[in-house]
């Protein structure tokens, strides 16, 4: 597998264009996967505000929530824990790094953004097999640092079903899955960096066992399904404003 960050002009808060920056992508070829960090998209589809005229983060964080942990109860009150989503990430994903004064939202829907840039790199680069990942970087309990999440994606099968095959010894596999999405987020995330690289696209190609597709395969788990299900009731969560809408 071969990871490549794209070095691309600087993507100017409050709104950017998003079509132009990907022209930084000079030649796509068929079975690869195209990375783009969630702050870029959110430019391009202008999810900023600034920070002067918000009177608080947790607040505006709580307005895209589907659920919080009120941040007194966080360790030294380092963060408001939040699902957004579906997904378990900090302030709803909500950054201010690299943001030139302004907060950056999530894109309104990562799986349209996907499908949309999806949509476009395969009309310009004339390519049956391509993948789209839209990545942002989360902490994962009781690790230090970030790893990469795959907030929004397209054009590939996310699982890779282990399930009734055998394993070396001929042991039946009956739950395994390997979750391409999320490990290509993060082979990416690594590859692009967290600071001031200014590489906020990366190609992977020479994937292996990845299944390209034309439709939308969800990876998501209903919450009283996961196996952290006895972790996450055991929390009184308050419903943000993005939860109450649904």
């Amino acid at each position: 597998m071969i990871t490549k960050a794209i070095k691309t002009r600087k993507f100017l808060p409050p709104k950017d264009d998003l079509w132009d920056l990907l022209s930084a992508i000079k030649l796509l070829n068929e079975n690869s996967v195209v990375l783009i960090t969630s702050k870029v998209v959110s430019i391009g589809e202008r999810r900023c505000i600034p920070i002067n005229q918000v009177e608080n983060k947790d607040k505006l964080a709580i307005t895209e929530a589907d659920k919080y942990i009120p941040r007194k109860l966080s360790p030294n009150k380092q963060m408001l824990h939040t699902i957004k989503n579906n997904m378990f990430v900090a302030s709803s994903g909500i950054d201010e790094s690299n943001g030139a004064g302004f907060y950056i939202l999530w894109p309104k829907n990562p799986q349209k953004s996907a499908k949309r840039i999806w949509e476009f790199l395969k009309r310009k680069f004339k390519v049956k097999k391509l993948g789209v990942i839209i990545t942002d970087s989360r902490l994962i309990p009781l690790r230090a640092g970030v790893v990469g999440i795959a907030i929004g994606y397209f054009g590939f099968k996310p699982l890779r079903d282990y399930i009734g095959k055998k394993d070396l010894f001929g042991r039946e596999f009956r739950m395994e899955t390997s979750n391409l999405a999320d490990s290509l987020a993060t082979a990416a995330v690594l590859e692009m960096g967290e600071g001031s690289e200014q590489t906020p696209i990366a190609i992977i190609s020479d994937i292996p066992y990845i299944e390209f597709t034309n439709r939308f395969i969800n990876l998501e788990i209903p919450e009283k399904e996961d196996m952290f299900y006895p972790l996450f009731s055991a929390v009184k969560w308050k419903k943000g404003e993005s939860g109450k809408n649904q």
